[in-house]
């Protein structure tokens, strides 16, 4: 996203948070041509540069702004559910700086034209960093390789089949292997098509409410699977959204093979269960499925010992055209932008996870997965912060949803913590008083 260069910006009297440096510590921050002049307790006692905006935080929370790996917007195609301009909207009042986008759109993000128009599209309507994810397969149809090398060369940084899954293990192979010679990331969302039939997740709550399930099985043999065939072709590897206790183990393993994975974790499964469905709210249908409290909790163990490197929000805007449905026949999806913060504060209040490793799920671990020089606020770094208080109190509203659709499952919720200001590359984006 480009800017017109903003005037220097202090952030003073500030808790400053950087997971990348392991600091916490009372301070400053110090913002200049768009980059990190200096941030924690040596930034207090610098002075201010000639002309600078100075906001007093009063002891609020300063950190590297939010990294979302997995957004999906209805641009191009359906922007009725959601556009590049509103889902930047939503994100910046979540404190999240920088998006990277699904290429599971209408046409899909297979061509390196379509990955120019995302970013070009960023550019002009755009209120943070959109990175945009190209298609694994062409057409995500999980049979024909992509170009991943032009693909790439346009400015994709990361290659997936969306919320597919690529069923042959013989193409998987062979674009893991590819991806390799370009040094390239593969996210994959990992459920066996042929298991995971279901609506819901297996178990007595399915069948007391009479729907069909999907096993856990579903995504723990598709994840075995991916990490054997990572380990056949030594390639770069993310398993996108696991849910499950034995899913973590799995990747446990896999990380002390000594194996290049990652695994992320969307803030629903972190925050709900499968008993949050109560009388059929659709909003809380999505895939995978919510599991059970067990596997909740472990999913929470898993983010505190770093088993799990990511938290994202999976946004997923549907409109009423497709959730107003019964169970069944609803489309899988929920937003999220917008709470993905105060959510996994919710992990921090319960102390479950301190909050170092919680934002460090959020920052720096997808910055460096990605190879990006955000997500820290070190000297030189941009500029891309989120000010906020863990402790100040709200409800989401559904008028006050700032995103184009409005199936949250948070909606009505109680929350601590709150954005009070986000800054992508020197500049306000976003402020609440």
């Amino acid at each position: 996203m480009a800017y017109d260069t903003p005037k220097p910006l202090v952030l003073s009297n500030a808790r400053v948070i950087d997971p990348a440096r392991g600091l916490d510590a009372p301070g400053s921050v110090i913002i200049a041509d768009g980059t990190i002049l200096a941030a924690g307790p040596e930034a207090a006692n610098q002075g201010s540069p000639y002309g600078a905006e100075i906001i007093d935080c009063k002891g609020a929370i300063a950190c590297p702004g939010l990294i979302d790996f997995c957004v999906s917007v209805g641009e191009p195609g359906a922007e009725h559910r959601e556009t590049l301009a509103s889902a930047s909207q939503a994100a910046a009042s979540g404190g999240v700086t920088t998006i990277c986008t699904m290429p599971d759109t209408d046409p899909v993000i297979d061509d390196p034209a379509l990955v120019d128009f995302i970013l070009r599209r960023a550019r002009d309507t755009a209120i943070v960093n959109v990175l945009p994810l190209a298609a694994l397969t062409k057409g995500l149809k999980g049979e024909e390789m992509a170009e991943i090398g032009l693909l790439k060369e346009a400015g994709a940084v990361a290659f997936t089949n969306g919320h597919k899954s690529v069923k042959n293990a013989q193409v998987m192979r062979r674009m893991m292997t590819y991806a390799r010679d370009f040094d390239a990331l593969v996210i994959h969302h990992t459920e066996d098509p042929d298991l995971a039939g279901g609506v819901m997740n297996a178990g007595l709550n399915a069948s007391w409410k009479g729907l069909s399930g999907v096993p856990r099985e579903a995504e723990i043999i598709m994840l075995e699977r991916d990490l054997r065939l990572v380990a056949m072709s030594k390639g770069k590897y993310h398993a996108n959204l696991i849910s499950t206790s034995d899913s973590a183990d799995v990747v446990r393993a896999g990380k002390a093979k000594g194996l290049d994975i990652t695994a992320g974790v969307s803030i629903n499964h972190l925050t709900h269960n499968e008993n949050d469905i109560g009388a059929y709210r659709t909003f809380f249908k999505m895939s995978p499925p919510l599991r059970d409290e067990d596997d909740r909790q472990a999913m929470i163990a898993a983010v505190a010992d770093g088993t799990i490197d990511i938290i994202c929000s999976n946004h997923d805007p549907q409109d009423v055209e497709t959730k107003r449905h019964p169970w069944a026949e609803a489309e899988d999806g929920a937003i999220g932008l917008e709470t993905l913060l105060a959510a996994a504060l919710r992990l921090y209040h319960s102390e479950q996870v301190d909050l170092v490793t919680l934002l460090g799920a959020m920052t720096c671990r997808p910055a460096d997965r990605l190879g990006l020089e955000t997500g820290r606020l070190s000297k030189g770094a941009p500029a891309d912060v989120t000010v906020f208080d863990p402790e100040r109190p709200w409800v989401l509203e559904k008028s006050a949803i700032k995103s184009r659709s409005k199936n949250s499952p948070f909606e009505d919720a109680r929350f601590s913590g709150r954005v009070l200001r986000t800054v992508v590359g020197g500049k306000t984006v976003f402020s609440h008083t």
